[in-house]
């Protein structure tokens, strides 16, 4: 196992010094803004690569595909076939780059949080979700939504009301996934490109009338297996499945997918509280022992990268959470050296 600086949209001279800073060997990015409106094309991506390997350090994965470039694909629109096409361009220009990894998600709702910059410990800032709120058309307005676009220079959009959803049922959403799956794992077998599934955040059952499907740990079973593949696996995001039910469902999912080889890396994290109502926090304030779970880890064959994760943000800390996101990356380095000690 070894520790990543983790959700970097670029690679800069200041992201390659804080990585080097940290002491870590590898960075990965994060939507990394790359030209193009449909596809990443294999210029942009060997170049970035290139970039990273240069400065001394590993590209360990790119994470996330612009909204734009599947959106149908997730919700059986028109559109779906001609982006399936980049899609699979996308997959094949990546695994020619050199890049082993592609984190992906396949939540047409996005990610959703109910407050940004409330009060945690020291008053460290920190987000958080509440079901209710969320539920309530008269309290839309406090409903803030990720978009992972480029045409979008905020990534969070205030208001729920202001989203055009397209309401879709488990079922059709299933039956989108299937599809998508069978077409693009045969791609990544050939391009030799691990694909990694986020679990649903939050995993709740619908929002907005859209369905969520991967929002338990048994829903991230059944997607690795539904086009059965050493490539298609999973991006465990213990935050997000902290979320789901707090350490029990964290060590379940390590166990489950861990031995099998289906967990491609992790983002290392954690929530006070599970659904409806949850918080981020620090390490070692939340739903599970990060000790004993870096050792299940370990104990479940997992040995590829750690990622740091959300972080709540410190005194005089940027936007993206340099002064948060050390706290962490010195946790977990602290946490690997003793479980690869004893």
């Amino acid at each position: 196992m070894r520790i990543a600086v983790g959700q970097l949209p670029r690679i800069t001279s200041d992201a390659i010094a804080y990585a080097k800073q940290l002491g870590v060997g590898g960075v990965q990015l994060n939507t990394p803004d790359l030209p193009g409106v449909h596809r990443w094309e294999l210029a942009d991506l060997r170049a970035l690569r290139e970039d990273v390997e240069a400065a001394g350090l590993r590209l360990e994965a790119i994470e996330n595909l612009p909204n734009q470039f599947f959106e149908h694909c997730m919700v059986g629109g028109p559109r779906r076939e001609t982006e399936i096409e980049h899609v699979c361009a996308t997959i094949t220009n990546i695994g020619r780059a050199g890049i082993s990894v592609l984190g992906y998600n396949f939540m047409p709702g996005s990610v959703w949080r109910t407050w940004m910059r409330k009060s945690g410990r020291g008053d460290a800032l920190v987000n958080g979700f509440d079901l209710a709120v969320a539920e309530d058309p008269k309290r839309s307005d406090e409903v803030l939504i990720a978009r992972r676009d480029k045409r979008l220079s905020d990534p969070w959009v205030r208001g729920a009301h202001l989203i055009d959803h397209v309401e879709i049922s488990p079922r059709a959403l299933w039956e989108n996934y299937r599809w998508f799956m069978e077409r693009i794992v045969p791609v990544a077998e050939r391009a030799r490109v691990t694909l990694a599934l986020h679990p649903d955040d939050p995993p709740v059952a619908v929002l907005g009338g859209v369905a969520r499907i991967f929002s338990s740990v048994a829903a991230l079973e059944e997607a690795v297996d539904l086009v059965p593949s050493d490539k298609s696996c999973v991006d465990l995001c213990l935050g997000t499945v902290s979320e789901m039910g707090g350490e029990p469902a964290v060590l379940q999912a390590i166990r489950s997918l861990g031995p099998r080889g289906k967990i491609a890396y992790v983002h290392f994290r954690d929530v006070r509280g599970t659904v409806p109502v949850f918080e981020e926090c620090f390490l070692g304030e939340g739903n599970f022992k990060p000790l004993r779970v870096m050792r299940a880890l370990r104990d479940n064959g997992f040995t590829g990268f750690i990622l740091d994760d959300h972080a709540p943000g410190m005194v005089d800390d940027s936007d993206y959470g340099h002064r948060g996101r050390a706290h962490a990356i010195g946790y977990l380095q602290g946490l690997l050296e003793a479980v690869q000690d004893e």
